[in-house]
């Protein structure tokens, strides 16, 4: 019999004291930061904020925003632009996956879509921008053949119907319900189901959609929750391809808070609490059409309708998806030829002289939001991935994943407006007195990190042989040496993928940046959005293409250290 050593057992206590102690740390992220910042925004609102001079309470503030012109129509705008890029995303995803899944067509796409993940918001949004723009490259391509020899006078940017700023969210949030369902795949069985289906006489994408579509978005519904949540809120974007007057509410709402008057922070207190009504609205009625489509895709099947003839259905989802993939990445070539471009008149398609006179002006002011935005992405990304391997091992020690309840814990702090809660944050943060801002930047970016790290980690973390686990034991080995030493340089592929998620979610942080470091911490991405407004493309295209570059580069470093680590030994991957 092996004889267990005292290190083996202070190894293992030391493994349970960490996965514990991970695990009631993950728990605090994801929800102090949410109760403390919503109880920092709703007394305001209430009309109680003693340090600017409110001691009683009462609806004064609500009072107020009622009457400010254009609320109304920024709080429509809000709703309907996020329920459209919402229920366009899902659309075009369920209908790709219904024409493709187990093609290889879907196979190729997939890895076009992956890299999209890897672009922030911002940055696809200035692409588009510039590709759709009156003197943009896609206005360029026609003038030859429309004989234009000047940008026409249209209201493309910033269109009162927010037409432009949909289309920009739907570029970013169609590729990642994309990956979120791929990821559901294992859950159900394609082959079979697709036989079944074809074998009563269904076409392809009438049997997906009858039989495998309800188990899939049973997986990816929270995914959907976070995206029109996040649509419906939504900050950067909407500075860059939003109404301007009146814009969205969000973006009113930030202007408020920034306002020089502090007795205009009441009043952004009383808008936050509404835009969460809105978001809640929003999730509410998709909650409805949920329930509605359900019963539609029920009653359709229930009856017998094959809809054998999808050929022109698929064709149109495989444009869709092909569409968005090639805008994407015109978009960021664009940016990349502003940034390099010297004199460039409409309507040539290429620069007349190229020059990296904007990168070096660029350059002394690009060193420190380099440092601050790299800086701020890895200690973020590292404390989540910590907390991620503590609460998985905590998972592997029980036996227990926590189920739905632990996946709405995951997703909360994404289906609750950012803007809602970060406002009380900033002031809980200045009532505090700490001047510790760029700790405090770290912690709140970590609560929209740790749950994209664990989202990214947890598959192949479960999907890992425990029997590895069970000979290292066998042999004397303690939990820690085993953990340290099989599993984690095992896992070294998904760790440092999960790690180039995390830190691709931290780049893109706009909104917390802007509230928690009040103009004294600026990143990448916050003086590229504030360039927004300044029109000059070269500076933008700049900014714009570094945001973009940053999580490219971890990604890369994700894929190319496994397969130098394991060049010889591929079959130890997971």
């Amino acid at each position: 019999m092996t004889r267990i050593q005292p290190n083996s057992l202070k190894g293992s206590r030391a493994v349970a004291v960490y996965a514990r102690s991970a695990t009631l740390l993950t728990v605090a992220l994801l929800t102090l930061p949410l109760t403390l910042g919503l109880l920092g925004t709703i007394l305001p609102a209430l009309g109680y904020l003693p340090a600017l001079g409110g001691h009683e309470f009462g609806l004064d503030q609500f009072e107020a925003l009622l009457v400010v012109p254009g609320l109304k129509a920024s709080v429509l705008l809000s709703l309907v632009s996020g329920f459209a890029a919402t229920a366009i995303s899902v659309a075009v995803t369920a209908l790709f996956l219904a024409a493709f899944a187990g093609t290889r067509v879907l196979s190729r796409l997939q890895h076009a879509l992956s890299p999209l993940l890897a672009i922030p918001h911002a940055a696809a949004a200035f692409g588009l921008a510039f590709l759709i723009a009156p003197s943009g490259y896609l206005i360029r391509l026609a003038a030859p053949f429309a004989g234009i020899d000047r940008p026409p006078d249209l209201l493309i940017l910033h269109d009162p119907l927010g037409i432009s700023m949909t289309a920009g969210l739907v570029l970013k949030e169609m590729p990642f319900l994309f990956l979120v369902s791929l990821a559901a795949f294992p859950q159900v069985d394609i082959p079979a189901s697709r036989q079944l289906a074809a074998s009563l006489g269904y076409g392809r994408i009438a049997g997906f959609l009858f039989l495998l579509w309800p188990g899939i978005y049973r997986q990816i519904r929270f995914a959907v929750y976070a995206v029109l949540a996040y649509s419906s809120s939504v900050v950067d974007v909407a500075l860059i391809l939003g109404p301007n007057l009146p814009g969205t509410l969000a973006t009113r709402l930030l202007e408020w808070m920034n306002d020089p008057d502090l007795s205009a922070r009441f009043l952004a207190s009383a808008g936050a609490i509404v835009q969460l009504g809105v978001t809640a609205t929003a999730l509410l009625s998709w909650y409805a059409v949920e329930r509605i489509g359900g019963a539609m895709l029920a009653a359709l099947r229930d009856r017998g309708h094959r809809f054998r003839n999808d050929r022109t259905l698929r064709i149109a989802a495989a444009s869709a998806v092909i569409i968005t993939c090639a805008t994407v990445f015109s978009g960021i070539a664009i940016l990349f030829l502003w940034s390099v471009a010297g004199s460039w008149q409409f309507p040539y398609l290429l620069p007349q002289e190229l020059t990296l006179r904007t990168w070096q002006n660029a350059l002394p002011r690009i060193v420190t939001l380099l440092v601050t935005t790299l800086t701020a992405g890895a200690i973020s990304t590292l404390i989540a991935l910590l907390l991620t391997i503590g609460c998985l091992e905590r998972e592997t020690e029980t036996g227990q994943s926590g189920g739905q309840n632990a996946l709405l814990l995951l997703y909360l702090p994404l289906m609750v407006p950012q803007i809602t809660f970060l406002f009380g944050l900033q002031l809980l943060f200045i009532g505090s007195g700490t001047s510790h801002r760029f700790a405090a930047l770290i912690l709140v970016h970590l609560v929209f990190v740790l749950p994209y790290v664990f989202l990214s980690l947890s598959d192949a973390w479960r999907q890992f042989d425990r029997r590895y686990d069970v000979l290292a034991v066998a042999i004397g080995r303690s939990r820690l040496s085993a953990l340290l030493a099989i599993r984690l340089p095992m896992l070294t592929r998904a760790i440092l993928t999960a790690f180039a998620v995390g830190f691709a979610v931290s780049v893109g942080q706009y909104l917390p940046t802007v509230l928690i470091g009040e103009g004294r911490l600026q990143t990448i991405t916050t003086e590229a959005v504030a360039l927004a407004s300044g029109g000059n493309r070269r500076v933008i295209g700049v900014y714009a293409l570094l945001q973009t570059l940053l999580p490219f580069i971890a990604f890369a470093f994700a894929s190319l250290v496994p397969a130098l680590l394991y060049r010889n030994r591929r079959a130890m991957q997971v």
